[in-house]
């Protein structure tokens, strides 16, 4: 029997529930007098769908975005009174079951609308394309006849568009699809109107409107890239050190030997690999550095390919004191931002967060 969890996990994530909170609570400060909701989908982006809701709730939040029907079943269950809207829309025959979790879909096909309408179940949003080309109706079949008589026939609570790339603040798609979405606000006048995710709070052009959906901001992610991050940290990320070890000038490591030594160096292995949700991208070979660990407060480059279950890195550079068996190294956490974490694996912030691995042993604070 293991008493000591932490000897069981090779890595442990610490999520901060405050700092979440606190996350929220600037993102309602940005929406005005909007009412904030928040994007829980993807287990809240890996944090845990059963910690964070109830931590969001607690500081204020009441109206929640999910991916899939199954993620609405467990957010009513961490927030019995909440509003909870599904956002990948209303698949056929699934009515008694969005009945049975109280959950609204973001219905945006004709066929979508008339089986909901149909069906009786009750209020749900509706979602117009400006120019995703993705999930809605697109904004050019409003006037069509047999669209304008389907969503007639909706109890519709929001109308809602998806930016395209609003963390691009000077991209000309948010321009066109903030007038587009002046547009759908005119046409529907007596619902809720819903534009902002986690950037567009920063677009100061953009509609307020009456609903608003931060999701990746709320864990930490910067929503305005190239500008100090606004948002507290969320999560932070330590592996262990197994292992040590020597290697001579021109020694190769890791898979397929793509990392060959420049002069003696000492290596340190971790406990943790794509298997935990680091990027098999992240390793340091010949052409491109990959990512880091701090030993010591000390950067350590990736070396080698990065392994299901393991990371060496490169602790030349830490005292012997700090570069020892059973010793930490910060993997997400401090200057490792999410977004250097995801550039070092050659992906970005948001697949990190929602890649996030289940062996950890998860420490949640407060």
């Amino acid at each position: 029997m293991i008493d000591d969890p932490f000897l069981a996990h090779g890595a442990t994530l610490t999520i901060d529930l405050g700092a979440l909170a606190a996350n929220w609570r600037l993102m309602k400060q940005r929406a005005g007098e909007a009412e904030a909701g928040a994007v829980v989908k993807a287990d809240a982006y890996g944090t845990g769908i059963e910690k964070a809701v109830p931590a969001l709730a607690a500081a204020g939040c009441r109206t929640f975005f999910v991916a899939h029907l199954s993620e609405a079943k467990r957010v009513r269950s961490a927030a019995p009174n909440a509003t909870i809207f599904v956002l990948n829309g209303f698949p056929p025959g699934a009515a008694e079951l969005y009945r049975a979790v109280d959950a609204r879909p973001a219905i945006g096909g004709i066929d979508e609308a008339r089986e909901w309408s149909q069906q009786g179940v009750g209020a749900c949003a509706l979602h117009i394309d400006t120019g995703m080309n993705r999930l809605g109706f697109p904004f050019d079949s409003l006037d069509d006849a047999g669209v304008a008589d389907a969503i007639a026939r909706l109890n519709v609570d929001v109308v809602m568009t998806h930016f395209v790339a609003s963390e691009v603040p000077d991209d000309p798609v948010n321009a066109t699809q903030i007038a587009r979405f002046r547009d759908v606000m005119r046409r529907f006048p007596d619902v809720r109107h819903s534009l902002l995710n986690s950037s567009g709070h920063f677009l100061d052009d953009a509609p307020r409107g009456h609903l608003t959906r931060p999701g990746y901001a709320l864990y930490g992610g910067n929503p305005t890239p190239g500008k100090p991050n606004p948002m507290r940290q969320v999560v932070g990320l330590e592996a262990r050190i197994v292992a040590l070890s020597e290697v001579k000038d021109g020694e190769r490591a890791g898979y397929n030997g793509l990392w060959t030594a420049k002069g003696p160096r000492k290596l340190a292995t971790l406990s943790l690999g794509y298997a935990d949700g680091i990027p098999r991208n992240a390793g340091g070979i010949v052409d491109w550095n990959g990512g880091l660990g701090l030993v010591g407060g000390v950067p350590c480059p990736f070396v080698g390919t990065v392994s299901m279950d393991l990371i060496i890195i490169d602790v030349s550079d830490v005292p012997v004191a700090d570069a020892r068996r059973g010793a930490p190294a910060t993997i997400i956490g401090g200057p490792l931002t999410l977004e250097a974490v995801g550039a070092g694996g050659r992906t970005i912030g948001y697949e990190i967060l929602t890649s996030l691995g289940r062996r950890y042993q998860r420490v949640y604070r407060d």
